[in-house]
C-alpha cells in the first residue's frame, strides 16, 4: 500500500524542507541546498504515486549530501 501524501509531507519538513505554499492542492517544497522545489499534488489523506516517493527520497538523499 503506498503511503500517503502526508506522510511525506511529514518527511520533507523532519528533513528541513519548507513549505513555500501552492495554488489549489499543490505544495512546493524548498531547501537550502537542493537546487529544484519538490512539489506535491493532492490532499493530504491522497495515496502517493510512486514519483512523488521517488521525488521526495532523492531529494532528502540530495539535502543529506
Amino acid at each position: 500500500m503506498p503511503p500517503k501524501i502526508r506522510e511525506l509531507m511529514a518527511e520533507l519538513s523532519r528533513a528541513g524542507f519548507v513549505d513555500r505554499g501552492g495554488k489549489g492542492s499543490h505544495r512546493n517544497y524548498v531547501h537550502p541546498t537542493v537546487a529544484k522545489p519538490i512539489t506535491l499534488s493532492g490532499k493530504p489523506g491522497d495515496d502517493a504515486k510512486r514519483y512523488q516517493v521517488r521525488a521526495v527520497q532523492q531529494a532528502i538523499k540530495e539535502a543529506k549530501s
